[in-house]
């Protein structure tokens, strides 16, 4: 195919009050069974949770949760339906897109603190920060010493 390719975006909405480890599980249920009904995942990304625009089922704030696939539309459908009869989920929206297919984009909570000390880039930029830091408040002592020579005089 060309660069050109349609594939499909699905946003959904889950429930606030649901755990932590129970929306993994709604994550890793909806693409299982996108994968079960002919669909390929091209990336499954958790928005986190934020405010809605209006009130939906007595709820101000809802987990978002974007997924992007390929397949024939036909599982679309299916997906969608096993979304309805969930009450977990209060709102779904898939949309065709055409263009370049999207890249899965590592989440920043993937990524740990051992990682980030073993990176010599970020060694680098957190001993730049120090060093800026440690300069910041040497130079701000010495104009309050100024102020206050200028203040009694």
């Amino acid at each position: 195919m060309n660069a050109q390719q349609s594939y499909y975006e699905t946003m959904y909405i889950l429930r606030p009050d649901i755990a932590e480890d129970e929306v993994k599980n709604h994550i890793e249920k909806y693409n299982k069974l996108l994968q079960e009904f002919g669909g390929s995942i091209l990336d499954s990304q958790m928005r986190g949770k934020r405010r809605l625009a209006y009130q939906i089922a007595k709820h101000r704030e809802g987990i978002y949760v974007q997924l992007s696939h390929q397949g024939d539309g036909q599982h679309i459908f299916k997906i969608e339906k096993a979304m309805r009869l969930s009450e977990d989920v209060i709102r779904y929206m898939t949309v065709k897109q055409e263009g370049p297919l999207p890249k899965p984009r590592p989440s920043n909570k993937n990524i740990t603190q051992a990682e980030n000390k073993d990176n010599p880039e970020t060694k680098v930029a957190s001993e730049e920060k120090q060093v800026l830091a440690s300069a910041e408040s040497s130079t701000s002592g010495k104009d309050d010493i100024e102020v206050k020579k200028n203040a009694q005089s």
